[in-house]
């Protein structure tokens, strides 16, 4: 009997043991990760479109990190901090022993400079080595749209490891925002080399270098064998982001093993993956929000609120959902999603409804669109986590509107000129359609940043309105959760009333991936992190 206990025990043992070998990380390979369109750019004070930043994620870090799978915030360049007792006052201690892919030390300078050439007018201190921080070229838009330069106001490098902030005013998402992408840290050295042509030669401090970049095809990263961090990776060799336009021929890719990760798959396909034995389906629930918003720079869509309501209730937003979101996504009622705090849960979201459509059209004065005349539906050209397919769901809307009476013609251009000539509102745009994935987990971050119009030229809706931009105040000057909730609870009844902006969906993000790969998490924010990732040879 004895014997055979001990046997068991063996077996146990050997189990455990081969179980542990099999999950312990393995260096080397290269791994590609397959996605729906080309990076804008790489400098990330620039950029504000996720193809841009999920390449970022791996080249930079910034003062303040957020968990895995989560928003909570954790260090990351910066070890500690400290926040005085009035909230203006943020004092950080940095990292020790950091170095910038280029060689150069990371110190509080860098975090200065970094910072500090995102101000209009710059107030900073160095210490020792002064940086003549270049004009800009263009504004630097999270900066501008979060009102950055009515935030802070001077930012001082106190010794080579220690640098304060000092706010002009209480700002209660302050430290949660200093985790996103804008407030990555870059080394000063390779940005003053050439400060135009920086943002296709990043430097940052991250687990991956900057190796290659073929427009409209791949960019390179490579491992960064100095990295600061020793728990865990980085432990691939190389990873190849890969440009493959066609959510199908992505997923092929993906079936056939010539791609790793495949992002934004066509719904359809996510049955099919999940019968393949070969692959495996990270999914997480979207803090995103896809919306069709109107031009507010220009008349009908400024002024004749019966239009705007006459749209949002001829859009059959479920059938929407049904059939192109395929059971990844939910019609959406607020602009937050339900996760988030501040979701306020007695807003009805806009039935669909076609007798009241055209009811709000007569009262518009465009009695079965008599009068309106043709308008453009600007529809994205590339899939996103809160936009399957832009195109298919253009035709559908477009066929929605038809119905009203509204002629909608289809326009489109290639990501980055869309995006570029979205944000200078053109006088040929009548409706665009949008969408965000939330970067830090605060309500902040939605509705002051997408459609506080007053805000910054910059806010993309181009809303104004001084009952919402009181709001938004308010919510930043806030500390209170509680009363920062009710505060976005009135802010989101607001915008169900005066209908800026029609609400679509929330997706469900699923990336399949071969089962090969180890340790790929899907995070909230939709970044993507390459440290901890290891490929199963």
């Amino acid at each position: 009997m004895a014997k055979k206990i001990s046997l068991i025990f063996i077996l146990i043992a050997f189990l455990f043991t081969s179980a542990a070998m099999a999950a312990s990380p393995k260096m080397g390979g290269t791994l590609v990760f397959g996605r729906g369109g080309d990076s804008v750019g790489l400098d990330p004070a620039y950029e504000t479109d996720g193809n841009s930043f999920l390449v970022c994620d791996n080249i930079y870090e910034a003062l303040v990190g957020y968990a895995d799978e989560s928003t909570a915030l954790e260090p990351g360049l910066a070890e500690s901090w400290e926040i005085s007792s009035d909230g203006k006052k943020y004092t950080f201690q940095l990292r020790k022993g950091v170095t910038f892919h280029d060689g150069t030390p990371f110190n509080a300078n860098a975090v200065v400079f970094s910072i500090g050439r995102m101000m209009k007018t710059p107030n900073v201190k160095f210490v020792g080595k002064e940086w003549k921080i270049p004009p800009q070229e263009r504004p630097p838009e999270y900066w501008v749209s979060m009102e950055m330069d009515d935030t802070i106001g001077s930012i001082e490098a106190v010794s080579e490891y220690k640098v304060v902030f000092n706010l002009k005013r209480v700002e209660a998402p302050f430290l949660a925002n200093m985790g996103m992408d804008f407030a990555d840290i870059i080394s000063p050295t390779a940005f003053m080399k050439n400060p135009k042509e920086f943002l296709r030669n990043p430097v940052g401090t991250g687990p991956y270098k900057f190796f290659q970049w073929i427009r409209d095809d791949r960019i390179v990263l490579v491992k960064n064998a100095k990295y600061w961090d020793k728990k865990g990776g980085p432990y691939l060799d190389k990873i190849v982001f890969r440009a493959i336009p066609e959510n199908s021929v992505r997923f092929l890719e993906l079936k056939t093993g010539n791609i790793h990760i495949c992002q934004f798959p066509n719904p359809a396909d996510i049955d099919l993956a999940r019968k393949d034995a070969n692959l495996n389906l990270p999914t997480q629930p979207g803090m995103n929000i896809g919306y069709l918003s109107f031009n507010h720079t220009k008349e009908p869509w400024k002024s004749n609120l019966n239009l705007r309501k006459a749209i949002a209730h001829a859009i059959n937003r479920k059938a929407i959902v049904d059939n192109i979101y395929q059971g990844m996504g939910q019609v959406a009622k607020n602009p937050i999603p339900p996760t988030m705090w501040g979701y306020n849960t007695s807003v009805p979201g806009y039935k669909y409804d076609l007798e009241l459509a055209k009811e709000y059209m007569a009262k518009a004065g465009f009695p079965e669109g008599k009068g309106l005349g043709e308008i453009t539906l600007w529809s994205m050209p590339v899939p996103r986590p809160y936009n399957p397919e832009g195109q298919k769901i253009g035709v559908a809307m477009a066929a929605d509107l038809k119905k009203l009476g509204i002629t909608a013609r289809i326009v489109s251009y290639d990501w980055g000129t869309y995006l570029k000539r979205q944000r200078e509102q053109p006088e040929d745009m009548d409706l665009f359609q949008l969408g965000w994935t939330g970067d830090n987990g605060d309500p902040d971050n939605f509705l002051a940043v997408l459609f506080d119009g007053l805000a910054s030229s910059s806010v993309r809706t181009q809303w104004h309105s001084e009952a919402y931009h009181n709001y938004m105040l308010m919510g930043k000057q806030t500390v209170d959760q509680a009363k920062r909730t009710k505060i976005y609870e009135d802010a989101l009844q607001l915008l169900y009333d005066e209908c800026p902006v029609i609400p679509i969906a929330h997706s469900t993000v699923i990336w399949p991936s071969q089962k090969k790969v180890m340790n790929f998490k899907l995070h909230p924010t939709g970044s993507v992190r390459m440290k901890n990732v290891w490929l199963d040879k």
